[in-house]
């Protein structure tokens, strides 16, 4: 399906470019290249930016038999976006092509699948329109619906990394309605194929269904404010979202629905058997005057079938051995538990601004956010400070430390203890 959108999206891209007798705009740093037809019938964007990271961690062990005062620092491109955009007035296509270059958009240190956006869109009317191809899912937590280039701190939360899916591939419907003389509600159906982005190998599990449902009470937000994390425009009068989402997977093979036979289970007769995923969540927006507040909640399930009997190793093997129950040795391999995520920060208008966050997550009994290689980090507090030199987003320079309390860690000879992390991180971003 993957493979038939990209090919869809290059005959119409390169269709409408050989069409259209498109003119370059004034360019505004951060703003992109604006190409416009003479009747303005056909606009086609081109931008991109880059950011550039330092990180420092400490750790500090409860353990006075342990004294570890060694910092690990970094320095890396978190992300190098390039994106091409584009929308036609009659008839109503909208597309989107987004790469990047260097990290991947979980803060996990994994390395990015280079292609994160390829979508064509169509609007039926001025209430609904339909998506086709990969992008961010909405049955996210809402974070992950705010662009990159316009994080309030470095790093987006541990909530988002713990359970999101990010992008998928599948058939998106958005609709828009409203309600009285302010209230719009924003729906948002969608089939996935419940793997992640760049999923274009054997499929071994089933299709993911999901369902968003944001209430503006208030009205929407201006120059798209839902989408940011900043009150840059400082709404003049108070802008309120809440938000709710939910989605069932059905046949995963990972451990959060990111990923496509990364983790396999079979049945007396050799054939596939995986669990279910079931995620919902909630969230909330404010904005007023510089001041912007988010809460998120997310909560994990999994069903495991009952004729589970094998394991699928890493070289491809097959084993009974399941060390215990399989239902909890098979939830021991997935992202269950709920998470909590509340920041909020204030923006002065010197384009300065002082944000804050708190992160607590909740692992289940049985869940692979307890193993302490890469998780049980259960509560995280970070402070930051920005500055913006345009009200586009285009230059920032950011500052944030985060406190990481109640942690198992593990030493070299993987030996675990209490202990708690320092991470301070300093980011510059610069886009075109």
């Amino acid at each position: 399906m993957l493979r038939i959108c990209y090919s869809i999206l290059l005959f119409s891209l390169f269709n409408s470019i050989n069409s259209q007798d498109l003119v370059l705009g004034d360019y505004i740093p951060g703003n992109g290249l604006v190409f416009a037809s003479s009747d303005d019938n056909h606009k086609t964007v081109i931008r991109g930016y880059s950011q550039s990271l330092f990180e420092s961690k400490s750790i500090v062990f409860d353990s006075s038999e342990i004294n570890d005062e060694n910092r690990y620092n970094r320095f890396r491109a978190r992300r190098v976006r390039l994106r091409l955009s584009g929308n036609q007035l009659n008839p109503a296509f909208s597309y989107r092509l987004q790469v990047d270059l260097a990290q991947s958009d979980a803060g996990d240190g994994e390395l990015s699948g280079v292609l994160l956006d390829a979508w064509i869109g169509y609007k039926f009317s001025k209430k609904i329109k339909i998506i086709v191809g990969q992008k961010a899912t909405p049955t996210d937590n809402i974070e992950l619906q705010m662009a990159s280039n316009s994080l309030q701190l470095p790093e987006r939360s541990r909530l988002t990394s713990a359970f999101s899916s990010i992008r998928e591939v599948g058939v998106f419907l958005d609709g828009k309605f409203k309600l009285g003389r302010k209230t719009v509600i924003k729906p948002m159906l969608n089939i996935t194929n419940g793997d992640g982005s760049n999923a274009i190998s054997n499929d071994f599990g089933g299709l993911k269904y999901g369902v968003r449902i944001n209430i503006l009470p208030l009205g929407t937000f201006r120059n798209f404010g839902q989408f940011r994390q900043v009150d840059m425009v400082r709404e003049l009068t108070p802008k309120f979202m809440i938000g709710i989402n939910g989605s069932y997977n059905v046949g995963i093979s990972s451990r959060r629905g990111r990923g496509n036979g990364d983790i396999l289970y079979m049945n007396n007769l050799d054939e596939y058997s995986l669990p279910n995923f079931l995620k919902y969540g909630g969230d909330l927006l404010f904005k007023f005057r510089g001041f912007s507040l988010i809460a998120e909640f997310v909560k994990t399930k999994a069903f495991i079938p009952e004729d589970i009997s094998q394991r699928v190793r890493n070289n491809g093997t097959v084993s009974t051995s399941f060390n215990g129950s399989v239902e909890n040795y098979i939830k021991g391999r997935m992202m269950l538990g709920s998470g909590l995520n509340i920041q909020g920060g204030y923006l002065f208008k010197s384009l300065f601004s002082i944000d804050g966050r708190y992160t607590n997550l909740m692992p289940d009994e049985y869940s692979f956010m307890n193993n302490s290689a890469f998780y049980n980090r259960n509560k995280y507090y970070t402070i930051g400070i920005s500055k913006y030199l345009f009200k586009n987003y285009s230059y920032k320079i950011q500052a944030s430390y985060t406190y990481v309390d109640d942690a198992i860690i593990r030493d070299v000879f993987e030996v675990e203890y209490q202990g708690n992390e320092n991470i301070f991180r300093l980011m510059v971003q610069i886009a075109f």
